[in-house]
């Protein structure tokens, strides 16, 4: 059994979606004959509620050491707020305690946040153990260049600086790592095509995945339904999660699309409630005098576009299992993409899992089309380069068919029908593949896994 130190800045409680690379991943590694230790912060490093229902769906038998970092109550007075910043130190001097005393075959460092990841090198070279350095989001996109903090989501002064840092520590980084994982063949070749002297031993796409033990859970320990009630008469779809800045485009030709089925079949657009849940990437505070409310990036759309009095947005963050049980009850599931063909959401897995009919829009380059290729009671609906509004005519469509088919499909019939077809992104599944990742990167012949 060879043991690897996987660097997860987010991890259970905290509710971030970074926490959950790490998190699916991990417990099955010994299957494939590597033992982790998995290295992350503090629970006070990070702000907001925590989730203890989601650290107990954490193995007791993963090993979890947690590292300091700086409390964001005195960071944010200088402007810094950053999980990676605010850490990066504390996690680097567990770091080289842990490779100090125990042997280690393999580093992982997961981004984001970022700037972790610039440990990778300097542990490496230190204590001569291979380094694998994990995509979950591109280091360098389109934050600070077409995107960003400013008004509107345009670029400001920040993201415009956080994006020349990034371009300058991403090369670094990148070329001392002995392998590149990332969430999607796109991403890790944006990489090498931004980083054109690398030269990783190795390169795989092991996107986010999911556990069916999570249902297993869900199942075991009925939640409360605060959202919606599915008897209620309408027809009930839920987007749960963050809505990027660049998934706006997208955002506006779903909506053209409702306000066409509006225009054309008013009785069907009637029934429809759309909820979005959870769509800053900011978790709900305790309350107190100086609590505000987050504010939300969908309702203000729908009010501009005339479709407001069937959309429902709440924006902060939903616990994990709250955002499984609503989709698990809604009568179908919204999936949004982005502008930028690398997308490749992890909220497409919970979705599958509900085993709800789907309607989703996304870049057609996107990985998520081939995950949902074929699934019955599933619109994909895929645009080019350049603009989604060529497709507001089949989201109408699709709207419609949507609340005509509602009731139709049954959750078992759907997950049935996935069975076999979804089980290649199951966590098991996956961790075999980073699995053999580290076999490279560790000289060793792939070590034979578990077969479910």
């Amino acid at each position: 059994m060879r043991r690897v130190l996987m660097v997860s800045p987010h991890f259970p409680p905290d509710t971030s979606a970074g926490a959950h690379r790490v998190r699916l991943l991990a417990p099955h590694l010994p299957a494939w004959g590597w033992e982790p230790t998995v290295l992350t912060c503090a629970e006070s490093a990070y702000e907001g509620r925590l989730d203890p229902e989601l650290a107990a769906l954490v193995p007791e038998s993963l090993r979890v050491v947690r590292a300091g970092a700086m409390h964001a109550g005195l960071t944010r007075q200088l402007g810094i707020g950053d999980l990676g910043l605010r850490s990066a130190s504390g996690l680097f001097g567990a770091c080289r305690r842990l490779l100090s005393r125990e042997k280690f075959d393999a580093l992982f460092i997961t981004i984001y946040p970022t700037y972790p990841a610039a440990i990778g090198p300097m542990l490496k070279r230190r204590h001569r153990v291979p380094f694998v350095l994990d995509y979950q989001d591109p280091w360098v996109g389109a934050w600070g260049r077409e995107v960003g903090g400013g008004r509107g989501g345009r670029p400001d002064f920040k993201s415009r600086l956080t994006r020349a840092i990034a371009m300058r520590m991403e090369p670094f980084v990148v070329r001392a790592a002995d392998a590149i994982t990332a969430v999607s063949e796109g991403t890790y070749q944006e990489v090498l095509r931004r980083v054109s002297d690398a030269r990783p031993r190795a390169c795989a796409a092991i996107p986010i995945g999911f556990d069916a033990a999570d249902l297993a859970r869900l199942r075991a320990v009925p939640r409360a339904n605060r959202w919606f009630d599915r008897t209620d008469g309408h027809v009930h779809v839920c987007y749960v999660g963050t809505l990027l800045p660049t998934g706006i485009e997208v955002l506006r030709a779903v909506f053209a699309g409702l306000a066409r089925l509006r225009d054309t079949q008013p009785t069907l657009f009637a029934r429809l409630r759309i909820h979005f849940l959870g769509t800053s990437n900011q978790r709900e505070r305790e309350p107190g005098p100086t609590s505000a409310p987050i504010a939300g990036r969908v309702r203000p759309i729908a009010e501009q576009m005339g479709v407001a009095s069937v959309v429902v947005e709440e924006a902060p963050r939903l616990d994990y299992l709250d955002a499984l049980n609503v989709q698990a009850q809604a009568h179908a599931i919204l999936l949004i993409g982005s502008m930028e063909p690398h997308y490749t959401a992890s909220k497409v897995f919970p979705a599958l899992l509900s085993g709800r009919p789907i309607l989703a829009v996304y870049h057609a380059h996107s990985s998520v089309v081939d995950v949902l290729a074929g699934r019955p009671a599933t619109d994909v609906l895929t645009f080019g380069p350049s603009d989604p509004s060529g497709l507001v005519p089949r989201i109408a469509a699709s709207w419609a068919s949507l609340v005509e088919r509602a009731d139709l499909p049954t959750a078992a019939d759907l997950m049935a029908a996935d069975g076999e077809r979804i089980k290649p992104w199951s966590a098991p599944v996956l961790a075999g593949q980073l699995a053999r990742v580290f076999d490279q990167v560790a000289g060793t012949a792939a070590v034979k896994g578990a077969e479910s």
